[in-house]
């Protein structure tokens, strides 16, 4: 067994190791989120507090870890008798990402269970867990429906497993530990909020600090062993401290004035439920028994927050985590000390404070105001060109005589709004999400087929019709039915999938009227939405000048892509061919990457195209490969004014698919935007008309 990495050789991170140290004291915290870029020690420090946990007594031989003073009254293993005993050490068990649902909450025999009645159940992860640390690295790339049997394991302290009617529960309690890169993506809501703490770690920017970090791998590196000897005293010593903690845990006192603190500060937030509420109160507890202290103070309290609160409060999609420090100290100050049993609580209100606001790099301000409501596209005045182009031949020319000028300030991007669903045609077999219909493990039955591996979903009806005929061979005698593997249906089930959506976003002169860019930059916020809602991978490719540029390769961090859209700048010519090139070079890469994932491409432009010789043909030829590719896309016409010339409706014919103009992406009445390649052309010549 390989020796881990010494916790208290870890260099800075402090907020890391404190929470990680304050679930180890009292596990009811609720567990660590840690965010953070990579390579900043984050599974590092997990591994390393599997060592400082004590050890727990178990019931001999029970693969469900019973205590032995309290077994599970409904372990599959029990009934337990008492006397047999032992302990081991606390179990870290890690979930990989590519797990399947059968390796995380275990395995029924299902040709037992229907032949002989009996429960033959192999043990899962979530067995392996209990009363130890549950590791998920890269938690945010998990997929939806392990994602779901981990909040209901979280939230019951047990798991079920179900096969048609057989079913076995086993308690399963752990602390829950969970890291994750951001840009990567984020977690959906009701599992943010099954952790305890989150904490954000960065790496050190100190040259001094840094140091350090290299000299102490290297060490480790060179000999594990040897490294860790040098620091079992201090290990031994953080151990000592962790069980005198826990002994002092029940003595520590929540006064009322600590509490009126707890409850106006989750209410100053606007954090939703009472959640926040319970592990605030509980992590001030232990940060007392951690302190060696029985009363908390308003010191704990401010602690509790910061960790406790960040991944909780009510903010804006796409915000970053995060606590306003100086309105939490007010509210610290505010409700301080009311029942005379806090006196000492300014000696800790503001014991860390942070000149640094903590607000993102574009939450202020960044031009002129813009205006309440967003703009309507279809309402604009259009009796003059817009700067940076001339209508003559319908085809926009750029200020300035050069071909790349004109770049203009990035306009901020319009109010966002709720969009119609846009789907891939057909049935897929992607990712799990909630966009487009697919084959999946998950929803509706459709039929039945012969398992290929392991039976996940059986099928009892077709699997009872192929038995049937063969009973007498089989020689049955009894009530019982003679079931052989070969007569095992698995279930085919529908359900939804996550899509590559892919932005082609037109960043040319002939876009950057204001108004204009900002009811653009609006709507693709919104479809970005829509997209972090569905479980979506994105990318986005921008086009402008000379060239195109792959702004976001695709990720399933749809925050960075919002970002990427703020800053966009606009200007020159519009060489629509060199976007939609660049997009379907991205598209072939990352078929290669994950070819199970169908993609989606939102082409966002007024349909011209300008620069080089036969710009007009060249963006035709570009678009008919899509369509023969059989690539599923939507056109969002942003050309406005009273005269419209339908460029963006002969794209979409050419691309195969369906124009939509950008008030009706929000109408109610347009439904199935995404129509099927095949009849495609003549749905897109339908919109065409209708856009001019």
């Amino acid at each position: 067994m390989s020796t881990p990495y010494p916790f208290t050789a870890l260099v800075g991170q402090e907020d890391l190791r404190l929470a990680l140290l304050l679930n180890a004291v009292s596990p009811a915290v609720g567990g660590v989120l840690v965010r953070g870029e990579k390579g900043t020690a984050k599974s590092t420090a997990v591994r390393a507090l599997s060592a400082l946990m004590p050890e727990v007594d178990v019931v001999s031989g029970c693969r469900f870890s019973c205590a032995p003073a309290s077994p599970d009254p409904g372990c599959p293993d029990g009934p337990h008798e008492t006397g047999a005993s032992g302990s081991r050490p606390a179990r870290m068990v890690e979930l990989p990402v590519g797990a399947s649902e059968d390796r995380l909450v275990g395995a029924l025999d299902i040709e037992r269970a229907l032949a002989e009645g009996v429960k033959a159940f192999e043990p899962g992860l979530l067995a392996d867990a209990h009363r130890g640390i549950l590791y998920v690295d890269e938690v945010n790339l998990l997929h939806d429906h392990l994602v779901d049997l981990l909040l209901d394991a979280a939230a019951m302290g047990a798991s079920y497993v179900e096969r048609e009617g057989v079913s076995v529960r086993h308690a399963s309690k752990f602390l829950l530990v969970g890291t994750m890169n951001p840009e990567e993506g984020e977690l959906r809501p009701q599992l943010l909020d099954r952790f305890g703490l989150t904490v954000e770690v960065a790496a050190s920017r100190e040259p001094d600090q840094r140091v350090e970090v290299v000299r102490r791998r290297l060490a480790y590196d060179d000999d594990p062993a040897g490294f860790a000897g040098r620091w079992a005293d201090e290990e031994s010593a953080v151990r000592a401290r962790i069980v005198a903690a826990r002994d002092l845990l029940p003595e520590v006192r929540l006064g009322d004035g600590a509490l009126r603190q707890i409850a106006a500060t989750c209410a100053a937030f606007e954090v939703d439920g009472m959640r926040a509420d319970i592990v605030m109160a509980r992590t001030a507890t232990a940060l007392a028994a951690w302190a060696g202290r029985t009363d908390v103070l308003a010191e704990d309290v401010r602690q509790a927050a910061l960790l406790a609160l960040p991944h909780r409060r009510r903010r804006a999609p796409f915000d970053a985590p995060g606590l306003d420090e100086d309105k939490l100290d007010e509210t610290l100050e505010e409700f301080g000390g009311q029942d005379g049993d806090e006196g000492d609580r300014d000696e800790g209100g503001d014991d860390d404070p942070d000149p640094d606001p903590d607000g993102g790099p574009g939450g202020g301000p960044g031009g002129q105001p813009e205006p309440d409501d967003a703009p309507r596209v279809d309402g604009e005045p259009a009796a003059q060109p817009e700067s940076g182009e001339d209508r003559e031949g319908g085809e926009p020319q750029p200020s300035g005589g050069g071909g790349g000028g004109g770049e203009q300030t990035p306009a901020r991007a319009a109010e966002p709004f709720r969009t119609k669903v846009l789907s891939v045609p057909g049935l897929g077999e992607g990712a799990a999400g909630r966009r487009s219909r697919a084959r999946t493990e998950h929803g509706r039955t459709i039929g039945a087929r012969r398992p290929r591996g392991a039976l996940t979903k059986l099928h009892l009806a077709a699997t009872v019709q192929a038995a049937a005929p063969h009973q007498r061979a089989r020689g049955r005698s009894g009530p019982g039915l003679v079931v052989r593997r070969d007569d095992l249906r698995q279930a085919s089930r529908e359900g939804r999938e996550g899509n590559l959506v892919l932005f082609v976003v037109d960043a040319s002169g002939s876009m950057a009227a204001r108004q204009r860019m900002s009811a653009v930059k609006g709507a693709v916020l919104s479809l970005l939405l829509d997209a972090y809602q569905r479980r979506d991978k994105v990318g986005m490719v921008t086009f402008r000048g000379s060239a195109a540029d792959v702004a976001l390769p695709p990720t399933s961090s749809v925050d960075a892509a919002a970002v990427r859209l703020e800053s966009l700048p606009t200007g020159g010519r519009t060489p629509l061919a060199a976007g939609l090139l660049k997009a379907h070079e991205v598209l072939r890469v990352e078929r290669l990457r994950d070819p199970a994932r169908r993609a989606l491409v939102v082409v966002v432009t007024d349909g011209r195209a300008t620069g080089g010789p036969e710009p007009v043909a060249l963006a035709s030829r570009a678009a008919r490969l899509f369509g023969a590719d059989g690539v599923a896309s939507v056109v969002v016409d942003c050309e406005s004014g009273p005269v419209r010339l339908g460029l963006a409706g002969q794209l979409a014919g050419e691309l195969g698919g369906t124009a939509v103009t950008l008030d009706e992406l929000r109408a109610d009445s347009i439904a199935g935007l995404v129509k099927d390649v095949r009849s495609s052309g003549q749905n897109s010549g339908q919109s065409s008309r209708r856009a001019a």
